[in-house]
């Protein structure tokens, strides 16, 4: 029998630019944050079972604010992601407080996913068609190696309140993803996106470049790649920035794809991508969700009862 696709929601770091879960500002008029939504259109494509990746220090917050409330509605389990949890073989680098990464969080949640799974960040906001897109790929019985991503335009995703980090995405004829490149300091201009390394010059990026803004769609194969490629992380680990580096999703990605164990096929979209990379993009973002709200796109109350 078929497996029903999970939604892995990657939350350890929810609340650490605001003090806390309780302080992060709601962007609907309801009370409603980022994540709400995200499980809204999840449960519209009847995605039935969630894994939250949170932090144990932040567990009873989590379950205030977010678990009690997703458990009247989902299949709910929780992986905690622990500094320490790592494969045999390894140890934690002295002064090491950092977390690993996203390519970590997957790794802790190893143990609760056994189906294709989606995987999204808590703090960003994706909209209804990119859910709908992934939850008919995870159904459609792709097997063993066969992946995907959503991939938003470059353009639909920056602020007008500084620069921000992309996974630019070179993709072939047959929309299969061939790499991913990190750009760390993508900033709009008059002229369009462009990014810069030195602050100074500024080289140009076209608006339609696909970009990852981590919505992944795995088959449950994966789960071994990944550990053998967080573990060859780890082997590597520069002396210089063993506090400090991150293992990510599009990394590992591009190793599976550039050592031919697996395709990633790119699920276009032209919806807009909302998230509140400054403080100063919140009220953007809230204007968003009420005119979505006015479209007759998501209803006034997303919980009735709540």
């Amino acid at each position: 029998m078929k497996k029903e696709p999970i939604l892995v929601i990657m939350a350890a770091g929810m609340g650490s630019r605001y003090g806390g879960i309780k302080q992060i500002d709601p962007i609907g008029a309801n009370g409603e944050i980022i994540i709400d939504y995200s499980l809204y259109d999840a449960r519209r494509d009847r995605l039935k079972k969630v894994v939250f990746i949170i932090r144990e220090e932040i567990k009873n917050d989590f379950m205030e604010v977010i678990g009690n409330r997703a458990e009247k509605y989902f299949d709910c389990a929780y992986a905690m992601q622990d500094l320490n949890d790592i494969p045999e073989g390894f140890t934690v680098p002295e002064g090491r407080s950092k977390p690993w990464g996203t390519g970590h969080a997957i790794y802790a949640a190893r143990h609760l996913i056994d189906a294709p799974f989606a995987v999204i960040n808590a703090d960003d906001f994706y909209g209804a068609a990119a859910f709908a897109a992934m939850a008919e790929f995870l159904r459609a019985g792709h097997g063993p190696g066969r992946h995907a991503m959503v991939g938003y335009a470059l353009g639909n995703t920056l602020t007008d309140h500084g620069a921000v980090s992309r996974g630019v995405c070179t993709v072939d004829g047959q929309d299969r993803l061939t790499s991913v490149t990190e750009r760390k300091r993508v900033v709009k201009t008059p002229n369009g996106p462009a990014f810069t390394e030195d602050g100074e010059t500024f080289t140009p990026l076209a608006a339609d470049s696909p970009v990852s803004m981590n919505f992944w769609g795995f088959q449950p194969d994966v789960l071994p790649l990944f550990r053998e490629a967080f573990s060859r992380f780890l082997a590597q680990l520069p002396p210089d920035r063993a506090d400090t580096a991150e293992c990510l999703i599009p990394h590992l990605t591009d190793q599976l794809i550039q050592e031919g164990r697996g395709t990633v096929t790119v699920l276009r979209t032209a919806a807009q991508w909302y998230g509140v990379t400054y403080r100063e993009d919140l009220p953007g973002v809230c204007a968003a969700i009420e005119a979505m709200k006015n479209a007759g796109q998501y209803p006034r109350r997303l919980w009735a009862g709540d």
